[in-house]
C-alpha cells in the first residue's frame, strides 16, 4: 500500500469520526437546551442544563467509539484464529475458496493456478488473504482505536458548543433564533463538505443533516413546552 493510499484512508477514518461526534453533540446537545429554554425562561437553567448534555454527551461518544473500535478488533482476531485454524485443518476448503475469490475477479486457467498455488506459498499470506478478499476484515491497530474515541468525543464537545454558547450572551428569545441559525448553517455546510469529501450530491447531503438538527430541536422544544412552567 502506498503513502496516499495510506493517507486517503486516516484521511476518510478521521472525517468520519468528526462528522459523527460533531453532529451528534451539536443536535443533541440544540434539542436538549431548546427544549430547557422552553420549559423556563431562566438563563442559568438553560445553561446548566446544556452544560450537562455537552460534557454528558462527548464522554459517552467517546467511550461508544472506544468500545466499538474494540469489538471491531476482538472480531478481527477471533476471525483470524478461525481461518489459521480452517488453513491447517481443511487446506482443500480454504484452497477452493481462495479459487473462487480470485475467480470472480477474473482470473482463469493458469493465471488462476498461479494465484492460488502463489497465495498458498506462504501461511501467513493465505490468511492475510482469507481475511482480505473473503471477509474483507481490516485490522484495528491500539491507536486506531485511541485516536477514534478522542477524535469523536472532542468533535462531540466542539459540535455540542454550536447551539450553547449564544445562551452566555443574550436573553432566551433571540438565543433560541440565533442557535437555530448557526446550527442549521454549520450542519449545511457539513453535509456539503462530506458530499464533496465522498460520493454524494452537496446540496442534498447538507439539507439532510439540516431537516436531521432541526427534527431534534422541534422534538426538544415540543417536549419543553409540554412540561413548561413558563412560555418563551
Amino acid at each position: 500500500m502506498h503513502l496516499g493510499e495510506l493517507s486517503r484512508k486516516s484521511t476518510g477514518n478521521t472525517l468520519s469520526d468528526t462528522i459523527l461526534g460533531g453532529q451528534d453533540g451539536l443536535v443533541n446537545v440544540l434539542g436538549v437546551i431548546l427544549g430547557v429554554a422552553a420549559a423556563s425562561n431562566d438563563p442559568r437553567i438553560v445553561i446548566a442544563g446544556g452544560l450537562a448534555a455537552t460534557f454528558a454527551e462527548s464522554i459517552s461518544m467517546a467511550a461508544v467509539a472506544l468500545t466499538s473500535k474494540m469489538a471491531e478488533r476482538d472480531h478481527f482476531v477471533s476471525e483470524l484464529e478461525r481461518e489459521k485454524r480452517e488453513i491447517k485443518e481443511m487446506p482443500e476448503k480454504e484452497e477452493a475458496e481462495i479459487r473462487r475469490v480470485y475467480k470472480s475477479k477474473g482470473f482463469d486457467g493458469k493465471i488462476l493456478d498461479d494465484i492460488t498455488a502463489h497465495v498458498m506459498s506462504s501461511d501467513k499470506l493465505w490468511v492475510d488473504q482469507m481475511m482480505k478478499e473473503e471477509l474483507e476484515l481490516k485490522e484495528v491497530t491500539q491507536k486506531e482505536i485511541y485516536t477514534s474515541s478522542f477524535v469523536v468525543g472532542i468533535a462531540a464537545l466542539v459540535g455540542s458548543f454550536v447551539p450553547l454558547t449564544p445562551f452566555f450572551f443574550m436573553p432566551i428569545q433571540n438565543a433560541i433564533w440565533l442557535a437555530l441559525a448557526i446550527s442549521a448553517i454549520v450542519l449545511f455546510f457539513v453535509g456539503l463538505y462530506k458530499a464533496k469529501m465522498t460520493i454524494g450530491k452537496p446540496f442534498k447531503s447538507g439539507l439532510q443533516m439540516v431537516i436531521i438538527g432541526m427534527g431534534a430541536a422541534l422534538a426538544g422544544y415540543l417536549i419543553g413546552r409540554l412540561f413548561g412552567v413558563q412560555g418563551v
